[in-house]
């Protein structure tokens, strides 16, 4: 595969091209096997009639997930906006500072010992 097939694609097949049609008819019979046999189907069937029968609820509940969704995602970045401003590090720093900090824990335990072995 090029460089330019990688970035740009192939070409959309059309499910009536015919090169296509053999391969768009077999992915859309395992799509419906696997739903039968998941039963999203049925599932999927259930939704939609009682989507047909509470038209006003179903839409309710649809766009309420998405403003809740959407909100939350505001809330997110006011939390992040709101936060103390600590000095910026980066991961590396972050790093250095716990060994720096495991190294001087480290130091400080020999030095007790080496007092302690002085005094005896």
């Amino acid at each position: 595969m090029g460089w330019k097939k990688f970035i740009i694609g192939e070409k959309m097949p059309d499910k009536a091209d015919p090169q296509y049609k053999e391969r768009y008819e077999k992915e859309v019979d395992a799509g419906k096997r696997f739903a039968r046999w998941t039963r999203i189907d049925l599932l999927a069937a259930r939704i939609q009639a009682w989507a047909v029968g509470h038209q006003r609820a179903f839409l309710c509940i649809v766009f309420g997930v998405v403003i809740g969704c959407f909100l939350w995602n505001i809330v997110g970045i006011i939390r992040v906006v709101n936060a103390p401003s600590e000095t910026h590090q980066t991961v590396s720093d972050r790093q250095e500072q716990l060994l720096d900090s495991l190294r001087r824990d480290k130091l400080h335990k020999n030095i007790s010992k080496w007092a302690l072995q002085a005094v005896d």
